[in-house]
């Protein structure tokens, strides 16, 4: 266990011959515009819940669009949260993104569609074509329910079959729907195509269409690292991250091609650095950033938290980045 607490990831790379950490072409500018959401999951690494009342606001809103409009290479913007929708700016950068041709995606935790004020975001996410990656971090109501909540398994199967009718997941409707999967404790997930299986099965089998889903790892941060602690887990997680880091992952890390923004402007390589406050090497707001282009070869701020991305098949925002 010792080994793991003083395990370096820098340390880490150079002995499996890989250089330090680098950003390269930033493709995809990431947005958390606030920490309100209607869930307090025990895994959010970004302790969002009903009770959070940071949000993005109508300036820096306006500059996210500006930026995307001035860098071409800023292709998707990913709006997340909290609850993103529960921004009361969430439609307008929605509209300007699309309006500039780019790709949204919306961080939806599926619960959200049905509260007050929410009664027509489905149908908005689909007229805008937004791509929507959902959280559901297993198909059975008990394991849905203990991580998440009191009948939230019950209110995302009803979203899912909303936004099916609204053409999400169906043949030629451009419409992609995306599930995500993290564990229930403190391991591994499974093989990605394994447990897309298993959701097709037995979401098939309720009617539900999804396009792929996403595996994630937990982050030893935040809820789910106080959780570990009071568990007594905390240093055999880490071990385990530490023991089945992957070299090949390493190149499609999200943090090399994404850019962080938090509900205050402030910039991060990727969120859970943003989450530990480990600020980006390079301007510090959005405000000053002019050209993307000049944000590659910084390095990128990484520490312990980084095995969580590397370990075993790799875990992004995008789901599993190699074989294990």
């Amino acid at each position: 266990m010792a080994a793991a607490r003083s395990a370096s990831f820098s340390d880490t790379l150079a002995r499996h011959g890989l250089a330090q950490l680098e950003r390269a072409e930033t493709t995809t500018l990431q947005v958390n515009v606030g920490l309100r959401c209607d869930l307090a999951c025990h895994h959010c690494h970004v302790e969002a819940g009903p009770k959070r009342t940071e949000a993005m606001g109508p300036e820096l809103a306006a500059r996210v669009l500006e930026v995307l409009a001035r860098n071409a290479q800023l292709t998707t913007l990913d709006l997340t949260g909290g609850a993103p929708e529960l921004n009361p700016h969430f439609r307008e950068l929605v509209r300007g993104a699309r309006a500039l041709g780019r790709r949204v995606i919306d961080r939806c935790n599926l619960t959200v569609l049905f509260e007050p004020g929410q009664e027509d975001t489905a149908e908005f996410l689909a007229a805008e074509g937004v791509e929507i990656v959902a959280s559901l971090p297993c198909y059975t109501p008990g394991n849905v329910d203990a991580q998440r909540g009191k009948r939230v398994y019950e209110r995302s199967i009803a979203a899912l079959r909303e936004l099916n009718a609204l053409g999400y997941a169906q043949p030629g409707s451009g419409l992609v729907l995306a599930l995500v999967y993290n564990p229930l404790g403190p391991f591994l997930p499974a093989p990605q195509a394994q447990l897309e299986a298993d959701y097709r099965r037995e979401l098939g089998a309720l009617g539900i269409r999804f396009d792929r889903l996403l595996t994630i790892t937990n982050m030893p941060i935040a809820r789910f690292a106080r959780d570990l602690v009071r568990s007594g887990q905390h240093d055999a997680y880490l071990s385990l991250l530490v023991n089945h880091f992957n070299p090949a992952t390493v190149p499609a890390l999200m943090c090399r091609s994404t850019l962080s923004v938090a509900w205050d402007g402030s910039l991060y390589d990727c969120d859970f650095n943003q989450a530990l406050a480990l600020p980006l090497r390079g301007p510090r707001t959005l405000f000053e950033l002019g050209d993307a282009g000049e944000l590659a070869e910084i390095a990128i701020a990484t520490g312990a938290h980084c095995f969580g991305c590397t370990a075993g098949a790799g875990s992004s925002c995008g789901g599993q980045l190699a074989t294990a």
